[in-house]
C-alpha cells in the first residue's frame, strides 16, 4: 500500500497547499504569510493526526518529496496571474473535496499500517481530512469550514471505517472510496445537507420577544 499512501499524500499536499496560499492572499498576507499558511494547511491535519495517535511529530520531516511539492505549488498558486485565481475559486469547493478525500483515506491508510483500531482509523481518517483545513482557517481569522458549512467530516469518517472494516488496500479500491468522498462532498455542497442544529441565540431572542409581549 505504500505507493498509494504516497500518491494520496501528494494529492491532498497539492489541494490543501494550494487552498491555503490563496486563503492568505484574500486576507492580503505578504509572500511569508502565504507559505506558512499553505504549508499548514498542508501538513497540520498530518500533526494533528500523529499527536493523536501517538506517532512521533518528526516524522514531518521525511516527507521531503511533499515538503518540495507543496513549495512549488504556493510559488506557482503567488505567481500565477488574478483572473485564473478567481476562475479557481468557483471551483474551490470541488478542490476542497479532493484534498479531503485524498489526506482522509492518506490518515486511515497510515493508522490500519501502524496496527490501530477501528475507532483510531475513523479518528486519523477524519483529522488528517480535516485538521488542516481547520487550522488555516483559524489562523485566517475565519469560523471554520467543518462547523459551519454543508456536511464535511462525516464523509472522512465513513471513509475511514469502511477502510478499517473491509481492509481496502487494492488501487481501485481505495480510488473508488476517494471518488465517494469526492462524490458525496460535492453532492453535500450542491443540494446543502447539514447536519442537525440548534441556535441558541435565537431561542434566547424568541423568548425575550415572548417575554416582553
Amino acid at each position: 500500500m505504500e505507493w498509494e499512501f504516497q500518491a494520496f499524500s501528494i494529492i491532498g499536499v497539492i489541494a490543501f497547499a494550494v487552498s491555503g496560499a490563496i486563503v492568505a492572499m484574500e486576507e492580503e498576507y505578504d509572500i511569508l504569510g502565504v507559505f506558512v499558511l499553505g504549508l499548514v494547511t498542508a501538513f497540520g491535519g498530518g500533526v494533528v493526526r500523529n499527536l493523536l495517535i501517538g506517532v512521533p511529530v518528526t516524522t514531518l520531516w521525511e516527507q521531503s518529496l511533499s515538503l518540495k511539492i507543496a513549495v512549488i505549488s504556493i510559488l506557482i498558486v503567488f505567481l500565477l496571474p488574478a483572473v485564473w485565481i478567481f476562475h479557481w475559486k468557483r471551483a474551490e469547493a470541488f478542490f476542497d473535496a479532493i484534498g479531503l478525500g485524498a489526506f482522509a483515506i492518506q490518515g486511515a491508510s497510515f493508522a490500519v499500517n501502524n496496527g490501530l483500531p477501528i475507532s483510531a482509523v475513523m479518528v486519523a481518517a477524519m483529522m488528517t481530512g480535516i485538521g488542516g483545513g481547520m487550522i488555516r482557517d483559524i489562523m485566517a481569522g475565519r469560523k471554520p469550514l467543518v462547523l459551519r458549512d454543508e456536511i464535511y467530516a462525516v464523509w472522512t469518517i465513513l471513509a475511514g471505517l469502511a477502510l478499517g472494516v473491509f481492509k481496502l488496500d487494492k488501487p481501485w479500491e481505495l480510488f473508488s472510496l476517494f471518488l465517494l468522498v469526492v462524490l458525496f462532498r460535492m453532492l453535500s455542497v450542491h443540494y446543502k445537507w447539514k447536519l442537525p442544529r440548534r441556535s441558541l441565540l435565537r431561542s434566547a431572542e424568541g423568548g425575550a420577544q415572548g417575554g416582553q409581549r
